[in-house]
């Protein structure tokens, strides 16, 4: 395999990875709604979805490690098929939730493998000093491309499927759950990866927390890898700022709920866009800035920029409110994916093939985790004060990350040693 053809295949699973989630988007709540859940219900489901994926972030992680990653992404592929298959024939809260497990499952195990896979890919063909930067920035730039065709696809296709044929909602699911069973069969048959070692069922279990243990510890104990999760946490505190606050202000701009949700759609797959322009311009960011850290300070300062506009043009109204807050938000996705995608490419500098997955996942842990205490501090300061001061608090948050990339140590010790010969991939 060549360095070429790894990265088209990175790019096509992450593509078919995240197509799935954006066909769904748009209709998932009007869908449930429509099947007779309230409110409360669908905010159940979710969180349902939310603690799953969190509780099984490390586990999967951990499990990419030990038995490779082409099973742990298969396995994902499965089981968002089901997940989608089942939620567009769902009719009760029940049906919902159990979907929501799946879904979690899922999330959960392809968080990292396909990254991880292409990490080593390029290592065992370029060794470890390959730039890993055009590749990262590609595959990056492909989610987000996915997530914006799949947001406009989803929102569509109900308008274009006959009542007579199905229930015109649940048609963006079934053809996520599609999409879903062509990756589990490019995964299968297009992501060699050499055999590992035959294991037990009992090495799995006693090998797995090991591996969880010490991608832990090195997350904890690196100087790297702390800043970077860290750096995590505080994109999640920004980007939940978003998402619970920007669907409230465009329908009081818009005017009505369902202007509203028009016009944050539309602002979504804008912003997912952003992100992908933002993965491809990373490697020349950090060109430009002379290196990776600093062109994720510089991702870091236009995100807190952004965020700051937000807070200050929330008293703007009409057209101009809508125009400014969409500027916002595609240009705070633009400067989110710059300083993400070059914190990633430091993170798997910084670590071997052997925990490459389970600090990823530790990394996403960290971002899941700063939403959750964002959602919980700024709602409430939303609630008490309006918007613009939670945007605010957000904006100071992420100027302070900015910090964590002032002097950034170089990776140094066991995090910088070779990839071990067993975990190598075949070219």
């Amino acid at each position: 395999m060549t360095a070429r053809s790894a990265l088209r295949r990175y790019m096509l699973v992450g593509f078919l990875t995240w197509l799935p989630m954006g066909l769904m988007a748009a209709t998932m709540v009007l869908l449930m709604t429509a099947r007779g859940l309230s409110l409360a219900e669908v905010g159940l489901s979710v969180t349902v979805f939310s603690v799953v994926t969190v509780s099984l972030e490390l586990p999967t992680g951990g499990l990419a490690d030990v038995i490779g990653r082409r099973m742990v992404l298969a396995a994902s592929a499965a089981c968002t098929v089901a997940a989608l298959a089942l939620i567009s024939v769902s009719t009760t809260f029940w049906m919902f939730l159990v979907s929501g497990v799946f879904k979690g499952v899922a999330r959960a195990l392809s968080s990292g493998p396909a990254t991880s896979w292409y990490v080593d890919t390029l290592h065992d063909i370029e060794g470890r000093d390959a730039d890993l930067k055009p590749g990262l920035a590609r595959g990056g730039a492909m989610e987000s491309v996915a997530l914006c065709l799949g947001v406009l696809a989803g929102g569509a296709v109900p308008l274009l499927v006959p009542p007579s044929l199905m229930f015109p909602l649940a048609a963006p699911p079934l053809l996520g759950a599609v999409a879903a069973a062509v990756l589990l069969v490019v995964v299968v048959f297009a992501l060699p990866e050499p055999p590992h070692a035959r294991r037990s069922p009992a090495d799995v279990l006693r090998e797995v927390p090991a591996t969880v243990v010490s991608g832990i510890r090195l997350a904890a104990g690196g100087p790297v890898l702390r800043r970077l999760t860290a750096a995590a946490a505080s994109s999640g505190v920004v980007l939940m700022s978003i998402e619970l606050l920007t669907p409230g202000r465009l329908a009081e701009l818009a005017g009505t709920a369902e202007r509203g949700s028009l016009a944050y759609a539309v602002v979504a797959a804008l912003g997912y866009a952003g992100s992908a322009a933002g993965s491809a311009l990373a490697p020349r960011a950090a060109r430009l800035a002379g290196g990776s850290a600093r062109g994720a300070i510089a991702g870091a300062v236009v995100v807190a920029l952004s965020v700051g506009w937000l807070a200050a043009t929330s008293g703007l109204g009409g057209t101009a409110g809508l125009v400014s807050a969409g500027a916002a938000y595609v240009t705070l996705f633009v400067g989110l994916s710059v300083g993400s995608l070059l914190c990633l490419e430091m993170t798997h500098n910084a670590v071997s093939a052997a925990e490459r997955t389970t600090v990823t996942s530790t990394s996403s842990l960290s971002l899941q985790s700063g939403g959750i205490v964002a959602n919980v501090t700024l709602g409430a300061l939303a609630t008490q004060a309006g918007p613009a001061a939670a945007w605010a608090v957000a904006a100071l948050v992420m100027l302070a990350s900015a910090l964590l990339f002032v002097r950034m140590p170089a990776p140094t010790g066991s995090s910088r040693s070779p990839v071990p010969q067993a975990r190598s991939l075949s070219g």
